[in-house]
């Protein structure tokens, strides 16, 4: 291969990465955050002090709930998310720290902020000072990525007090603050845990793809991809049993289906191709999952009982 072949491959990658593909999930996720920060401005307008929402975005790993949150931040054409002349900062967003304890989750809060912690303090004072800075920033909505891990080791007793602690928030007297957590399913431990905090939280499931009723879905996306690569996929690529095989490497979770994709028309620029076959995605998945070939879902015949999550498999317990 020629070095004048690579020429431009990473920026292609990238424009293909910055591609949103919608699905139900998210157009809810949408939809309800759109309402809760409407209502909240025309509380904050009025005088009205009244609790705050959550909304719970649920997802297995690779389901795209992540992307889901960032990308609906960064398109809301009048939400403040970082605004230097002012200290207004309208969505907060972290990652729940490890370990997941009520104080280091404080300090982490505090830090996102911008108010990060000088010196040690009572986990009770801390989240005093949280709710105080949320107060001085003007913040609407405070996000909890990997929320589940909120609950990660606790005892009884402590996810009460994470419970309590996230109820605080949404019930402040002076600026209640909004919730968005988006978790795995261990996040509905959480949420089940009070029934005063369950009846505050909007659920919103990401669901598995289904091999069958997505199929045609995962087609368009496949022309989607290629289109913008300029590529043609194969007449292989486009059939119904491949996309099949395609939601099953991506371990039928969307997340994970956009990311084989994008890497298969990675495989495919750097083979100089101009049409997208399923080589590159055997080829692509060999090199991701270091598996043999008889456990490559683009190979296999019986490609349904073979754990696509699973890494170097040759074979020892090599099914589902």
């Amino acid at each position: 291969m020629t070095e004048s072949l690579n020429i431009g491959i990473p920026q292609r990658v990238l424009a293909l990465r910055s591609i949103f593909s919608s699905n139900r999930a998210y157009r809810q996720f949408e939809e309800r955050f759109r309402y809760l920060l409407e209502r909240r401005r025309a509380e904050i307008a009025a005088g009205v002090v009244a609790e705050a929402r959550c909304i719970a975005l649920i997802g297995a790993s690779g389901s795209g709930k992540t992307t889901a949150a960032r990308h609906l931040f960064a398109v809301q054409p009048d939400l403040v998310l970082e605004e230097p002349e002012t200290p207004r900062m309208e969505v907060a967003s972290l990652p729940v720290p490890t370990p997941a304890t009520l104080k280091f989750v404080g300090q982490t809060t505090l830090t996102a902020l911008g108010f990060p912690l000088r010196r040690e303090r009572t986990a009770q004072t801390i989240w005093d000072m949280v709710k105080d800075h949320l107060a001085a920033r003007q913040t609407l909505f405070l996000h909890y990525d990997e929320a589940q891990d909120l609950s990660a080791h606790q005892t009884p007793k402590e996810l009460t007090s994470v419970v309590n602690t996230l109820k605080s928030l949404m019930q402040h007297p002076v600026w209640p603050v909004g919730l968005i957590l988006t978790g795995t399913a261990e996040l509905k431990t959480i949420i089940n845990h009070d029934a005063q905090l369950a009846r505050r939280v909007y659920p919103i499931e990401f669901p598995r793809l289904d091999l069958v009723l997505d199929a045609e879905r995962v087609r368009q996306l496949l022309c989607l991809y290629s289109r913008r690569a300029d590529m043609t996929p194969c007449n292989e690529v486009g059939t119904t049993e491949f996309a099949a095989r395609l939601i099953h490497a991506g371990a039928r979770e969307f997340g994970l289906l956009i990311e084989l994709v994008i890497a298969a028309l990675e495989e495919a620029m750097l083979s100089g191709a101009e049409t997208l076959e399923i080589l590159h995605f055997t080829r692509m998945f060999g090199k991701r999952a270091g598996c043999i070939d008889g456990l490559n879902p683009f190979v296999a015949g019986d490609f349904e009982r073979i754990d696509t999550r699973k890494l170097l498999n040759h074979g020892e317990c090599d099914v589902q």
